[in-house]
């Protein structure tokens, strides 16, 4: 007897590892960007990659393999505000500590923190659906057929959310620098 045929897209699911090694840090940014907290980050993204490990081989090639990974973020994500609720925790997307690169000298780590930290305001500030795209297509660079396809939603409300993210992203831009004015000004008084 011979042993049962492989599923057709066996021979085109890449393996796990290849999948974790390669798409680790888009899966970490896609959880700080969806509203994880920094020191939940390594758990969550331990249960997308279960949840990749289980269903890899369901993974037909339709899509992106970054699309299909966003869309278990974007699952994982939600269901982990959930839990935070229940578990009465604050799910407080701000994290405690930054994730920006380290820089040669101490003004431009400064600078690249502040930065960092503001977009990370503008990202909490918005509603999950309008972050999710904000993060794919202003932060991963995706195009908008590509963010509605990841998403599974019309291009008319891949435009509105981006639209409405950018707004919410301008403002807070806006009033950090106004913020970061007054301080300015205060320090020369």
């Amino acid at each position: 007897m011979s042993p049962p045929d492989p599923s057709p897209n066996a021979a085109l699911s890449p393996s796990f590892r290849e999948v974790y090694d390669e798409f680790f840090p888009f899966v970490w940014r896609s959880l700080r960007r969806l509203g994880v907290r920094d020191a939940d980050a390594e758990d969550t993204a331990q249960e997308v990659f279960l949840v990749v490990h289980r269903r890899l081989c369901e993974f037909d090639g339709r899509a992106k393999l970054s699309t299909w990974l966003f869309r278990i973020c974007m699952r994982v994500a939600s269901d982990h505000q959930r839990r935070a609720h229940v578990r009465r925790e604050v799910s407080d997307a701000m994290p405690g500590s930054e994730l920006s690169d380290p820089a040669p000298d101490a003004e431009t780590q400064t600078v690249n923190k502040d930065a960092l930290r503001m977009l990370e305001v503008a990202l909490f500030k918005m509603d999950l659906d309008a972050r999710a795209v904000f993060a794919l297509f202003e932060l991963e660079g995706m195009s908008g057929a590509d963010v509605a396809a990841s998403l599974e939603i019309p291009i008319g409300t891949v435009h509105s959310r981006l639209r409405r993210a950018r707004e919410v992203f301008f403002r807070t831009l806006a009033r950090a620098r106004r913020e970061q004015g007054r301080s300015v000004a205060s320090e020369g008084a």
